[in-house]
């Protein structure tokens, strides 16, 4: 897996502009006045049309800008293939009057492998260009760089980058056994990670987008490992008897989180990202595992059954102050904490199956997200926007993405092999 090389054009307007344009800034605001958006086909600039690269620049576009929750996205073009994509090249009242208020134009340049694309985005109704940028890449690249545009778009709007360059890793049976399988967020894209033939579990990603840890039992026991994924270099980090699972990485990188039973049961530690200092945070009789560090790595959330059923609880990063989260419904599992510090995830269990909640750090304003199948292993978007998760919903175990609110929920694993443990990666 390489980084393709990305290189900004231009940034047509200044900072005294973006605060006259506050209007704009409405998409982190309120959710009723959605504006509309419309993507217009991709123009060649090679010498002839390339249908399939053309539809995944509109493809991705489309995607991303709908999950927003905050565009319209029109179903089709009112002006197909009229003008070119720069101020003065094409008709904007065309756009206008089909009540068009941003557009998105573009083209694209192909030689060999190498890929040019241009993007530019246009207030439609007063006639200006507010974005434009070059990306540069392998053909293949070329829904990466869609997603980058969204991202700047989102950058733009509300003065903070969108999460749609990101990654998610997840378990999968498509092989036939649980297998660590890589995509784009979007579901595109999709690499096998690892091909031991066993079981690989609860993949999580180091800050830097550029190692995971997961648990594999490829050697017999349940032992923690840590593999770069751009490279086949990997680590057994925690192989003592017993279970070494559920490993989270600290935001700083210097720590993993996870469960380990080598003192007699199942307790939380950290230890180093080689694997040879630990600490143990607690100590009970209980069944303690799952760790979900806060942003800030002061505290950890963590599952406990110390009450008799699966609860949250939350404690300090050294395992002081231990204290229960979660106050409703009987089992509760799977924490996970917002990027901005503000919410905690985890899954409840309902009549029929799990379903994904929301709750404040303090156990306040407990939302349920959720409510068809049964959904697990919820994990945040690098931004808090957005959420991945599992369910069974469609007949089989695959990989959804929804808004922080629970709105949008959308499939996108298209493997059909029993999809689960999604993680999101930070941003790349």
């Amino acid at each position: 897996m390489k980084k393709i090389f990305l290189t900004a054009l231009f940034l047509l307007v200044s900072v005294n502009r973006l605060l006259a344009q506050e209007g704009y800034l409405e998409v982190t605001a309120s959710p009723d006045r959605k504006i509309s958006l419309a993507v217009a086909p991709p123009i060649s600039q090679s010498g002839g049309d390339i249908p399939d690269l053309a539809g995944n620049v509109v493809d991705a576009l489309r995607f991303d800008m709908t999950l927003t929750g905050r565009f319209t996205v029109l179903e089709t073009s009112p002006a197909k293939g009229t003008g070119g994509i720069r101020p003065g090249e094409f008709d904007m009242a065309i756009w206008r009057a089909a009540g068009v208020e941003l557009l998105v134009k573009s083209s694209y340049l192909v030689s060999g492998d190498e890929t040019i694309l241009e993007l530019r985005l246009y207030d439609v109704a007063n006639g200006n260009q507010m974005l434009a940028k070059r990306y540069s890449g392998r053909r293949k690249d070329i829904r990466r760089m869609a997603h980058t545009f969204s991202d700047d778009i989102l950058l733009f709007l509300t003065r903070e980058r969108g999460p749609f360059t990101g990654k998610i890793v997840f378990v999968s049976r498509r092989s036939g056994n649980k297998e660590i399988y890589l995509m784009d967020y979007d579901g595109y894209n999709v690499q096998r990670i690892t091909a031991n033939g066993s079981i690989n579990l609860s993949p999580d990603f180091s800050p830097n987008g550029r190692e995971i840890v997961y648990t594999s039992y490829k050697r017999g026991n349940p032992d923690l490992y840590r593999r770069d994924l751009f490279s086949t270099a990997e680590a057994r980090i925690s192989s003592h008897p017993g279970i070494n699972i559920t490993g989270a990485w600290s935001p700083d990188g210097g720590r993993i989180a996870l469960s380990m039973s080598k003192d007699g049961n199942a307790e939380i530690y950290t230890i180093s990202k080689d694997g040879k200092q630990n600490s143990r945070l607690t100590r009970n009789s209980a069944i303690d595992t799952s760790p979900a560090w806060s942003p800030d790595g002061s505290r950890i959330a963590f599952l406990s059954d110390r009450l008799g059923k699966p609860q949250i609880f939350v404690m300090n990063a050294d395992g002081s102050n231990q204290y229960r989260l979660t106050t409703n419904g009987g089992y509760n599992v799977s924490p996970s904490w917002s990027p901005k510090g503000d919410r905690i995830l985890y899954c409840r269990q309902h009549p029929g199956g799990f379903q994904i909640h929301s709750v404040t750090p303090d156990g306040n304003d407990d939302r349920q997200l959720t409510s068809e199948g049964s959904n697990e292993h919820p994990r945040w978007s690098p931004d808090g926007r957005f959420i991945t998760f599992s369910s069974n919903r469609g007949g089989s175990q695959d990989i959804y993405v929804m808004r922080a609110d629970g709105t949008g929920q959308t499939r996108v694993s298209r493997g059909g092999g029993a999809e689960s443990h999604p993680t999101w990666s930070p941003r790349w």
